[in-house]
């Protein structure tokens, strides 16, 4: 299967799962609140049966990880792994920064990504060997020519247990606090591959909320690692670390290793 036609695949899965996302964006259901019935949970699971109609009408051999409906063909070399609706929170709070990830993974790696804004319009695309697209036009990550001058950006410290929390303080007392962003989830990967941020730095992520992210920053010239530098697969702890600038790495994992 060439790589090309499984981009086109995963373009069409992302259009798929906007379509069935949109509807429900600021759409005042929230308020009820009841029990499983928010329209995140709808708009969740929508988007991802879609996707998963798609890929098993057209890669039937092909594994499938999910985050609503769990995994299919766990023995299947390639396999698929979606997470509908990446960024709860901000998507109830009506904020158009959540994210549809998508990835294809060969082996337990990572090979092609897509993050889709299905309410901005905005669709990075990353693959092994090929450059990051963002709407068809290349985006590169930017230089950071020092630590203290990086801007870091996090989803939030709630995400922290006190341990991480403490190292994740010791790497923000080295960069650029004062322009240091907490939200966002998958959109500040998607920022640093467009060279708007240099630093991302999270923990207690699970597959489907890193593997698309991975082949869009590597692709734009970042780099992707564990809280040790190590590469990221299926297999990592869930302790992620984006760079816009891989020369940054080891000031960033001995900052990491301090304690505030």
């Amino acid at each position: 299967m060439r790589l090309t036609d499984d981009i086109a695949l995963a373009q069409r899965l992302a259009d798929a799962a906007g379509a069935a996302i949109r509807p429900h964006f600021r759409s005042g259901l929230d308020s009820e609140r009841k029990g499983d019935a928010s329209p995140v949970t709808i708009a969740d699971r929508a988007a991802e049966e879609a996707m998963r109609s798609i890929l098993n009408a057209e890669r039937p051999e092909d594994g499938i990880i999910g985050e609503e409906f769990g995994s299919e063909r766990t023995g299947a070399k390639r396999q698929w792994v979606l997470d509908p609706i990446d960024g709860t929170a901000g998507f109830l709070a009506g904020r158009p920064i959540f994210g549809t990830l998508i990835a294809l993974m060969v082996d337990g790696w990572p090979v092609m990504g897509i993050i889709d804004q299905p309410i901005a319009g905005e669709r990075w695309v990353g693959a092994s060997g090929m450059p990051t697209l963002l709407n068809g036009a290349e985006v590169r990550c930017r230089p950071c020519r020092e630590l203290s001058d990086a801007t870091l950006a996090t989803t939030g410290p709630h995400y922290f247990d006190d341990h991480d929390g403490e190292h994740f303080m010791g790497l923000a007392a080295k960069t650029d606090h004062r322009r240091m962003v907490m939200g966002g989830d998958c959109y500040n990967y998607a920022m640093l591959a467009s060279g708007h941020l240099d630093l991302v730095c999270e923990a207690g992520l699970k597959l489907h909320d890193y593997a698309a992210l991975i082949p869009v920053v590597e692709g734009a010239g970042g780099l992707m690692t564990d809280w040790n530098g190590d590469p990221l697969h299926a297999g990592s702890d869930g302790h992620v670390l984006a760079l816009g600038d891989s020369a940054r790495l080891e000031d960033v994992i001995e900052a990491l290793a301090c304690h505030h």
